[in-house]
């Protein structure tokens, strides 16, 4: 009994000595590794997604808020033009001779543009001297043969009251001295009109000098001695512009002409200068609708200095509540993008800037709100586009499409 009671309790030990089965471990690692694949896949499924089907985004820009806009109205664009121009040509065809002004000189009204030759008008001129001279010797003529004859009409008058000669005589002379009279009128009335055909030739060498008719800026590249200038053509001698006459002309739309206000206050930034504000004033409304744009040209003078403003300019106008203060002139621009284009990525905010169809995260730092936009203190340039709300999955890398592409 105790021999049998011994050997089942021997039965129950547990040999230590034993081999280890492996079966245990295997499905161990198993478990494991499903679980790690597990968690990768829930990890990288929506960047995986993301990269395969190509998320949809809203772009943005970057943008510049200067102070003044706080009371814009209304905005519009068009060009700066000038009011008063001249295209400076010849009173007559002809060769230039001389020009005496260059691209870039400012000229009076009166002043001297350019000589054309003048050859032919002074020929002209001397030989109708020589008739007018000719005219003159015959008019003298006349008038001594005239004198001659009234004396021998006054002597056979004398004989004929006596009785000492006949009539006859007396008729004969006093018809040549008629014929006299009316010799020496049309001696007088040659030399008149050799003195007037003068005059026209004195008239078309003066005009042959060509002077500014306003005072103006030569805007061309004038024509150049040599050339022939022709009257009454595109291709003028020069063409002058008076700076001071210079309006931003803009289309505003038909449906926001009641926000325009005659002599109301405006801020003009130029495309050549996006970072420079001028003060303008609305100073007159077109007399006709554009049908086909439904909109109205308004035009804007500079009220300040207009330094570096040249005709043809693209500008941008907009039309104010209040006018521009000094204060607010002087401020720099801000840097703002939309808030919702903001977010957090590994604890840092970001934007997501979009380049050939790839999005790059860039760090940014924002200070306050302006509206619905945020001030970007640090952070890509201004006209950089970006990616509007970007979705939780968008990473650093990613391809997208752009929305509406």
């Amino acid at each position: 009994m105790t021999d049998q009671l011994s050997s089942d309790l021997a039965s129950l030990r547990i040999d230590r000595d034993a081999p280890k089965s492996s079966a245990g471990r295997t499905w161990l690692i198993a478990i494991v590794v499903v679980g790690a694949l597990g968690a990768g896949g829930w990890t990288l499924y929506p960047r995986a997604r993301a990269e395969i089907f190509k998320t949809t985004v809203a772009i943005t820009e970057v943008s510049l808020i200067s102070p003044v806009q706080s009371s814009v109205q209304v905005s519009a664009t068009g060009y700066i033009v000038p009011q008063v121009t001249s295209k400076v040509g010849p009173h007559d065809t002809g060769r230039l001779a001389k020009v005496f002004v260059k691209e870039g000189d400012t000229v009076k009204a009166g002043q001297l543009i350019a000589v054309m030759e003048t050859t032919d008008q002074r020929s002209a001129i001397a030989a109708a001297e020589t008739r007018i001279a000719v005219a003159d010797a015959n008019v003298e003529t006349a008038k001594a043969t005239l004198a001659e004859t009234k004396q021998k009409v006054t002597r056979e008058r004398a004989l004929v009251d006596r009785g000492a000669e006949g009539k006859s005589v007396l008729d004969d002379l006093v018809a040549q001295q008629t014929s006299l009279e009316q010799q020496v009128k049309a001696s007088q009335a040659a030399v008149d009109a050799a003195r007037a055909e003068r005059s026209t030739y004195s008239v078309n060498l003066s005009e042959r000098t060509v002077v500014a008719p306003i005072d103006g800026t030569v805007v061309t590249k004038p024509m150049k001695p040599g050339e022939i200038a022709t009257f009454g053509t595109d291709a003028p001698i020069a063409e002058l512009v008076d700076f001071t006459s210079l309006l931003a002309e803009v289309d505003v739309p038909e449906n926001r002409l009641s926000a325009i206000k005659i002599g109301g206050p405006a801020d003009i930034v130029l495309d050549a200068y996006p970072d420079k504000h001028f003060r303008g004033q609305a100073v007159e409304l077109g007399k006709r609708v554009d049908r086909s744009k439904a909109t109205l040209v308004v035009k804007v003078k500079f009220t300040d200095d207009m330094t570096g403003v040249l005709p043809e300019m693209s500008a941008r106008v907009s039309f104010l509540s209040a006018p521009i203060s000094d204060e607010a002139l002087k401020q720099a621009p801000k840097k703002v993008v939309a808030s919702d284009a903001v977010v957090d990525r590994s604890g840092r905010k970001v934007v997501f800037v979009i380049d050939g169809g790839v999005v790059h995260a860039v760090p940014v730092t924002t200070a306050g709100a302006i509206g619905s936009s945020v001030e970007l203190v640090d952070g890509p340039a201004s006209g950089t586009r970006i990616v509007s709300a970007p979705p939780p999955e968008l990473a650093d890398g990613m391809k997208v499409t752009e929305k509406g592409a």
